[in-house]
């Protein structure tokens, strides 16, 4: 039995760290507890209407690192478990007849984890002293990890709200409409800098998906809401296009294109869905109505 907890505990160790390295250190963000977790959180709130507001994404952050938590001081548990009391002195005072045996080893795990160091619950046999240190060290990466999963998410966010931002300036100033009389180093200019926007946020997307699960109060910041308009811009540039401005409309076409192909992770569409359905989609599953 207690090779069969000792298995299990590392298994559950294992998956545990493997979600957060591949959540945290992975190209494309692939941590499946982790998107699970939030993506639950964010159907539920989607349910509502988005009645959340902007607390689905940190909410959902802050839900996985405690399953993260959790996966490590119960893995854990169970690889002291077969030890639980034998393997421990105690402190004069403490009788550890007192407590079921399960709740000793969970205590002294998320201890550990913690790495409180109470001295009231010591191991004494020389494997569990080996594994302590090493339980203490994960918590600390457990906790170093958390803290920058929750530095790097806000300049990815940043980035898609400017982005969103200056579509939105770009649909104020009525750019689309008018850009048969703007000069053509202007166009280019404008159309490039936002096909470069957009590349960007497209690779923000990519390596942090959590990103998605942010949903936006203010309309001018919502991209879900301005995206769209960037397709006026192209198709606007496109029939207007001469030989000075038509690359960089081609640039931006792909730029959209590539957009699309990262929303379609996200939401639900067809295999033939265009490039108008997508956007759409993406702005129903934020409660937003596409700016066209």
């Amino acid at each position: 039995m207690g090779i069969a907890l000792t298995v299990v505990g590392l298994l559950i160790i294992a998956f545990g760290l493997v979600d957060m390295f591949r959540a945290l250190l992975h190209p494309r963000g692939e941590g499946a507890l982790s998107n699970a977790v939030i993506s639950t959180l964010w159907a539920s709130s989607r349910r509502l209407g988005h009645r959340l507001g902007s607390a689905v994404g940190p909410a959902g952050m802050v839900i996985t690192v405690l399953v993260w938590v959790l996966l490590q001081g119960l893995g854990w548990a169970l690889i002291y478990l077969p030890h639980v009391p034998g393997g421990f002195t105690y402190d004069s005072g403490i009788d550890p007849g007192r407590y079921p045996d399960l709740i000793e080893a969970l205590y002294v795990s998320f201890v550990t984890l913690a790495t409180l160091g109470f001295g009231d619950m010591v191991a004494t046999e020389p494997f569990i002293r080996a594994l302590a240190p090493l339980e203490a060290l994960v918590g600390f990466a457990v906790l170093t990890a958390a803290l920058t999963w929750f530095m790097q998410i806000y300049p990815p966010l940043t980035r898609r709200r400017a982005l969103a931002l200056r579509l939105h300036g770009l649909a104020e100033a009525g750019v689309a409409g008018s850009m048969s009389d703007l000069p053509s180093d202007t166009v280019t200019r404008v159309l490039d800098q936002l096909a470069m926007d957009i590349d960007i946020v497209c690779v923000d997307m990519t390596q942090h998906s959590e990103t998605y699960y942010f949903h936006d109060e203010d309309p001018g910041q919502s991209l879900s809401r301005q995206i769209y308009y960037a397709l006026e811009l192209r198709d606007a540039a496109a029939a207007n296009a001469g030989e000075e401005t038509g690359f960089a409309t081609a640039m931006l076409s792909t730029s959209l294109e590539n957009m699309a192909e990262t929303l379609r992770g996200f939401v639900r569409v067809g295999d033939e869905a265009d490039l108008q359905q997508v956007f759409r989609a993406y702005a129903a599953d934020h409660a937003r109505s596409a700016r066209d």
